[in-house]
């Protein structure tokens, strides 16, 4: 598959009709998969730390979620045709398997978002197999209830929305022991699905303004968001030691 190694982190430069494609696919194959859909502070986070970006590695599909990993992709001269955000490619899966019996599990948010992310899907796609639900908020010693939880649904795909990096960290540490064919982190995609979390509107996100709208909404995400031109400079004056590393 084509990739683009940015900060170390190897993204593969998949179109979300692609992404799509490739997820339907392992839901039909042996074994299980997992998916992350890192955006800029996400790959700053693992530029950081060794550990977190070998982890991020392991995955089947890594996508590009977020126009600054896009954009990051142009400066490396290996540009990525599209943003592949894991709420827009979710929507795309959900829509793809709506009626053909695979079983989902939503498992993130606060107490009670999951559930009613459930209910606003099956009102939208009222023959969508929606297995199970569990809230993101759990002690690491109910770890192992929730995987046997899980496994108990027979679920082929497995939604978890816990927010990066916790999401990524549970998925990598429990693959082995889930029955399950796909997992994805998706981050606080539940919330816009349960419609307590608003999404920018398609202008904002055409502009690749998804961001600066969330920002608006949610002020007190702006020392995370210091992490976006730290991200940039790094890339700027660093990136090129990575993708030469790959020659």
């Amino acid at each position: 598959m084509n990739k683009v190694n940015i900060l170390g982190v190897k993204i593969d430069k998949v179109t979300i009709p692609e992404a799509t494609d490739m997820i339907c696919e392992m839901l039909k194959s042996e074994g299980n998969h997992t998916v992350f859909t890192p955006n800029s502070e996400i790959l700053y986070m693992a530029y950081k730390d060794d550990k977190f970006k070998v982890l991020l590695n392991s995955a089947d599909i890594l996508t590009a979620d977020g126009i600054g990993v896009v954009y990051a992709s142009k400066i490396l001269k290996n540009p990525i045709s599209e943003r592949a955000g894991g709420f827009d490619i979710a929507c795309k899966v959900i829509e793809r398997i709506s009626n053909t019996g695979e079983k989902l599990f939503l498992f993130g948010g606060k107490p009670g978002v999951a559930e009613l992310a459930k209910e606003n899907l099956i009102n939208k796609y009222p023959f969508l197999n929606i297995v199970g639900t569990r809230n993101g908020y759990f002690k690491p010693e109910e770890t192992d209830e929730i995987v046997a939880e899980i496994n108990k649904t027979g679920a082929d795909l497995v939604f978890v929305c816990l927010g990066a990096p916790a999401q990524e960290k549970w998925i990598y540490n429990n693959k082995d022991r889930l029955n399950c064919h796909v997992m994805m982190g998706i981050g606080g995609s539940l919330d816009v699905f349960a419609g307590v979390v608003e999404r920018a509107p398609e202008k904002w996100q055409k502009l690749g303004l998804e961001w600066l709208y969330r920002l608006k909404k949610e002020p007190k995400r702006f020392f995370r968001m210091m992490a976006l031109p730290k991200f940039g400079f790094t890339v700027l004056f660093k990136g090129r030691k990575f993708t030469k590393e790959d020659k």
